[in-house]
């Protein structure tokens, strides 16, 4: 993975500079008061028990309460600014990662553990948004504040200035080894542990029935309470690191406020050209409020660790080269689809598919022709390559030989414009744990409801919905409370409301019982409007009277 990649994936979760600007520039308002608030308090104490009148105090007072109101006041709009920059780029962020996903699935990352692919899609993506948040921000407001504060300090006691400056060096240099050395397997292990644990309860939902049959329950119970236990161990020691380097940091604040009292007080006199009392105090109490700002550069170097460590688990998922079997995104202008009905909507010639990181295709010499209106049917035995087949039709796969769609070869346009005339049905379709009126709606988000009935009816579902509550009828997780069939017909209307010029229904029937396999296989077909192209995937025999095309694997 080099830096390139990494770098990328963090450009995604930092705000355009316009957006940031206003935080930062309220940040370093926020911490100036800070300083200001603490050093103009002790010039205020001190100028204020040599008794001179009140007009001499006025100014100060009142900017000791301007300092006060404006810590808070800028802090909190600070946190506005900076927060609301960072979460709108979390959304860009989020959508560009899963975009970059996109085609990697299928064949890039099934090797992958689930947990491993969730973390980092999931934890990771939000762990970038520190990024802008808790390293960029706290670390450019802190060096402008420390820097003007050493200004106005040497202006008042040049040596107070050098000995701070020092004193931050040395510490800020001290307090970076010490997390490092602490935190920095900690990180590592983190991620690890964070993979482990989502793997170990993605297993535990999806396999529940499983387990508790054949008595598993406790065991996988015990390697979730494993993970845990790793996960709170790598947790524990990156706490320990922040606290160790705030410790270091206020040891070297109070040291530092000691060495300026003593390198300072010579030049103390009660009048002439010496130091004043009152600035006498505010240098040495300045240091105090310099490191309290200062102490979030190692927090913010701390978190770029993290950032990074993130950023290259998530670049490793979405920037890492495409396997020569994943079709390469499409760059150019893309060819417009031939209208002419003489056209086939598919041609195929001496098609070879083969899945990533294998050494034989798995479906080769396959030619066909299918037009509007007709149904080819393309069988074979299981693991002959059929839902291969099926994957390159909609360019999840790379090919190779021709496929052209509507007069185009593929290769030649991109997979958005192929999937926008190709609508593939799998063998087990994905329903999301809404609604059955959102599930419908994924395909065509404006379709009214009598739209939506309109086409349940028409794949043969009206009655089943209204039975179950109408549109609002839920349907689980992954359609757990819907049969297989239904669960094509859910699919079929998706295909029908997105109006797919081409439909392929990859082994439709695969789980169904044979008493009703045929008749749900007339219903899907005959639900389809008449002028679509139809591939249909099968190893079962068809009913009679179904006309069709066949080609067999």
């Amino acid at each position: 993975m080099n830096s390139d990649q990494i770098t990328r994936v963090i450009r995604r979760a930092v705000p355009a500079t316009k957006q940031a600007t206003l935080g930062l520039t309220l940040g370093v308002f926020a911490d100036l008061c800070v300083v200001g608030l603490l050093g103009l308090s002790m010039w205020l104490i001190v100028k204020s028990g040599e008794q001179p009148p009140i007009l001499h105090l006025t100014f100060a007072i009142v900017g000791v309460r301007a300092f006060a109101i404006g810590r808070a006041a800028f802090r909190y709009a600070e946190r506005l600014a900076s927060h609301d920059a960072a979460l709108s780029q979390l959304a860009v962020l989020r959508s560009e990662t899963f975009e970059a996903l996109i085609p990697r699935v299928p064949g890039a990352i099934e090797s992958r553990r689930r947990g491993d692919v969730l973390t980092a899609f999931v934890d990771d993506v939000d762990q970038l948004q520190d990024e802008p948040l808790r390293v960029r921000q706290p670390f450019i407001v802190s060096m402008i504040v420390v820097l003007l504060s050493l200004v106005v300090l040497a202006i008042i006691a040049p040596l107070a200035a050098l000995i701070l400056a020092i004193m931050l060096v040395v510490a800020g240099a001290l307090s970076a080894w010490l997390s490092a050395r602490v935190s920095a397997e900690s990180d590592r292990k983190l991620a690890v542990a964070r993979g482990d644990l989502s793997d170990a309860l993605l297993e535990r939902f999806a396999s529940a029935e499983v387990l508790a049959a054949f008595g598993g329950l406790e065991l996988q119970r015990a390697r979730i309470s494993e993970a845990e236990n790793r996960l709170a161990d790598a947790q524990s020691t990156r706490v320990r690191s922040a606290g160790l380097t705030a410790a270091l940091l206020s040891l070297a604040s109070g040291v530092t406020s000691v060495l300026v009292l003593l390198a300072v007080s010579p030049s103390l006199q009660a009048g002439g050209g010496g130091l004043s009392a009152p600035l006498f105090a505010a240098a040495v109490i300045v240091p105090a409020a310099v490191f309290e700002v200062f102490a979030q550069v190692p927090a913010a170097l701390v978190a770029r660790r993290t950032v990074l460590a993130s950023a290259r688990r998530v670049a490793d998922l979405t920037e890492s080269p495409l396997p020569a079997e994943i079709p390469a995104p499409f760059i150019g202008v893309a060819p417009e689809f031939s209208d002419d009905p003489a056209v086939p909507s598919l041609s195929v010639r001496e098609l070879s598919v083969r899945h990533p990181g294998a050494h034989t295709p798995a479906v080769s010499g396959v030619s066909f022709d299918v037009r509007a209106g007709e149904t080819l049917v393309i069988t074979g035995e299981s693991g002959a390559g059929k839902s291969t087949l099926a994957l390159a039709l909609v360019r999840l796969l790379e090919h190779q030989g021709s496929y052209k769609i509507r007069g185009v070869e593929a290769r030649d346009t991109t997979e958005a414009s192929i999937r926008s005339v190709v609508g593939l049905i799998e063998q087990q379709p994905h329903l999301f744990d809404a609604d059955l009126r959102q599930n419908l709606k994924f395909a065509h988000d404006t379709a009214s409801d009598d739209e939506l009935l309109a086409v349940l009816d028409r794949v043969g579902l009206a009655e089943w919905a209204l039975e179950r509550g109408g549109l609002d009828a839920r349907v689980g997780e992954r359609g757990a409370l819907v049969s297989g069939g239904q669960a094509q017909r859910i699919a079929l209307a998706r295909a029908i409301l997105a109006d797919f010029p081409v439909v392929i229904l990859d082994e439709p029937t695969a789980g169904v019982d044979r008493q009703v396999a045929d008749r749900l296989l007339v219903d899907l077909l005959g639900a389809l409007p008449g002028d679509r192209a139809v591939v249909l995937i099968t190893h079962t025999e068809l009913p009679e009277g179904v006309p069709v095309s066949r080609f067999a694997l």
